[in-house]
């Protein structure tokens, strides 16, 4: 394989690492708004502050891999990845953290009474 080809394939691998990365920590955020209810406002900061640094995190990859230059796939490439994670993995990731923390409530309620 030629070193062009392995440091495009190599690049396109880190894409979706980053991409994968990305949503991972947006669910971490998710998780602890389910632990710590906020109001609209926290909320929006969180997540003001989130699209920053996953802007900074792609256009970082890009610098340190591709030497600065705009690749258009990588971009694309990172968000296609967080949908893709975020409509199979985070859903079903949610739905059960949904029901464990119902499961809890109701021991809890239980071992109250």
């Amino acid at each position: 394989m030629s070193q062009n080809i392995r440091m495009e394939a190599e690049l396109l691998f880190l894409s979706i690492m980053t991409g994968a990365g990305l949503m991972a920590l947006y669910d971490v955020l998710r998780i602890f708004r389910m632990v710590i209810r906020h109001n609209w406002l926290f909320i929006g900061i969180e997540d003001f502050l989130y699209w920053i640094a996953a802007g900074i995190a792609t256009f970082y990859l890009l610098y340190r891999e591709n030497d600065g230059s705009l690749r258009c796939y990588v971009i694309v490439t990172v968000f296609l990845t967080m949908l893709i994670y975020d409509r199979i993995l985070s859903r079903f990731l949610i739905k059960l953290l949904k029901k464990a923390r119902l499961w809890i409530k109701i021991k809890i309620l239980k071992r109250n009474r």
